[in-house]
């Protein structure tokens, strides 16, 4: 009796460590931004990865990235995970999907702020930047709204051997809406990040029905609401294939950054 008593407690113990173990790990992904790859293996073709879509939701539920071959771009919003083809359409992703390079959390509002009338993206930047305590954390951003201009971009699906990105984006479909109702997601990452993600601001764009988006060029704001989530922890995941293991990242790449991101 004595023995099953203690068999009880011992198993009644790992039970408690095990479920403090898991709240633990909830917690962690709190304020936490969870990158797979980086910006600088994208910009050298690295666009083959391993982690699923389906995966990468365990790491948030907000964010954006590519897919496999470069096909489209990737945001996610509120858990759900779209991707906007080269044509500007989109569409929820598959959950067996793969990803190159992403980045997501889970987002929690720490700011909230109504943008006037006729905000740009430059003088969003310069708004935000004046707003946030410090230069050296990373920001989620989340914009909903009206927009009376928005212009993005998608890139076409590739083949192999693949180009550097910056070859690719020489002729990117661009897509320009007017008088567009939608949501923003992304980040601004500090800028120590550079050859990891893109120091400044990264956004991408869904329309509220859900048809169509895109990498964000410009923007100009009806009426909006920036939310802004400070997150103060990073985490990376990188490939574990032969292109990234080959890649020549030794190299600056911000040249080549700044022309993707025009």
């Amino acid at each position: 009796m004595k023995r099953y008593i203690k068999l009880i407690i011992v198993a009644a113990v790992v039970i408690v460590f095990s479920q403090i173990g898991y709240s633990e790990n909830l917690f962690n992904q709190k304020d936490t931004l969870t990158q797979v790859s980086t910006i600088d293996a994208l910009l050298s073709g690295v666009y083959d990865g391993g982690m699923t879509i389906k995966e990468l939701k365990k790491y948030g539920d907000l964010g954006l990235g590519s897919f496999n071959s470069l096909d489209g771009e990737m945001l996610a919003i509120d858990g759900r995970f779209y991707q906007v083809t080269s044509d500007g359409r989109a569409k929820q992703a598959d959950i067996n999907m793969k990803t190159p390079f992403a980045a997501v959390t889970f987002f929690e509002v720490d700011h909230r702020v109504d943008l006037r009338h006729g905000v740009n993206f430059n003088s969003f930047k310069k708004q935000m930047d004046n707003m946030i305590s410090t230069p050296n954390i990373f920001y989620a951003i989340r914009i909903e709204g009206v927009f009376k201009a928005m212009k993005t971009r998608s890139v076409p699906k590739q083949s192999k051997p693949y180009e550097p990105l910056k070859e690719i984006v020489r002729n990117q479909p661009v897509f320009n809406f007017k008088n567009v109702k939608g949501t923003m997601v992304g980040f601004r990452c500090p800028p120590y990040v550079k050859g990891i993600n893109l120091p400044g601001y990264h956004l991408h764009f869904l329309t509220e029905d859900g048809k169509a988006g895109g990498h964000v060029l410009e923007f100009m704001v009806q009426e909006a609401v920036l939310k802004v989530d400070e997150t103060s922890r990073f985490s990376i995941i990188l490939p574990q294939n032969k292109a990234f293991y080959d890649a020549d990242l030794t190299s600056d790449k911000q040249a080549d950054l700044k022309k993707i991101e025009r």
